[in-house]
């Protein structure tokens, strides 16, 4: 028997531009570096001054346009995408990594809190989606990736999460629907559903979700920010080429349970 070898991933467009929502913190910032590692021009939008500043200061030569946007701001996400189109070149890919949560049960939802994850979960992909779709598919042909991150909590719900479950739900009906509608741009657009990841999201309910997390995984453990970055890249690469429409969970097996 003749013994093989696996094979280097391929490597990612060089110096494309790739946008990233929220690539100033948690998952987003670990998708970030590892993009700008890889050589991609990369054009992060975030609300975060102080942590795109950071950014900047770390770049170290890299191709990295960093700027404070909301998501749910869908004029201002249509001028980042613009200028990053101008200054980095037209978008190879994007990834939506923004995201918020303000958990409360179902009864002490109040609208302001239910409009605000929404907002920023999904409506704020969207924008994010649309604006990179307009400008990903001319010239024809050049085709793109896009990776919106979901959760598991949108695909089985989550106790006092009716917001942030509705909200990732809505994003994976979304990702579904643009692999339909923009495949013949060859535009492959995929999510992730993580379990727990360990962000500075997740910090503030402390050790003991963390620990009850790690107690549903058949593993034993809770995904890194890391973790996630390279399931990103995974589908961002020529090897996902042909996947589209598809929710890959990254959680440990945490959505199957122990």
């Amino acid at each position: 028997m003749t013994a093989t070898t696996s094979s280097p991933s391929q490597p990612l467009p060089s110096g494309r531009c790739i946008i990233v929502t929220g690539g100033a913190s948690g998952i987003g910032l670990a998708v970030t570096r590892l993009l700008l590692s890889e050589g991609a021009a990369v054009a992060v939008l975030d609300r975060d001054a102080a942590a795109l500043t950071h950014l900047r200061q770390g770049a170290d030569g890299a191709k990295v346009l960093a700027q404070e946007v909301s998501v749910a701001d869908p004029p201002a996400v249509d001028r980042a995408v613009d200028r990053a189109t101008k200054e980095l070149g037209p978008p190879w890919g994007v990834v939506t990594c923004a995201g918020i949560v303000r958990d409360k049960t179902l009864l002490k939802l109040t609208d302001d809190d239910w409009r605000s994850v929404l907002d920023v979960n999904l409506s704020g992909t969207f924008y994010a989606m649309r604006a990179a779709a307009l400008r990903m598919k001319e010239p024809k042909g050049l085709g793109g990736r896009m990776v919106a991150i979901a959760s598991i909590v949108g695909l089985r719900g989550g106790f006092g999460q009716a917001n942030y479950a509705a909200s990732k739900a809505g994003v994976v009906a979304l990702v579904q629907t643009a692999a339909k509608e923009l495949g013949r741009f060859g535009i492959t657009v995929n999510a992730i559903a993580p379990g727990f990841v360990r962000t500075p999201m997740t910090a503030q309910y402390g050790e003991t979700l963390e620990e009850a997390c790690k107690a549903e995984s058949p593993m034993g453990t809770v995904c890194e920010p890391e973790d996630i970055a390279r399931s990103v890249r995974y589908l961002l690469s020529p090897e996902a080429g042909h996947i589209t429409g598809v929710v890959l969970r990254v959680d440990g097996g945490q959505a199957i349970g122990a």
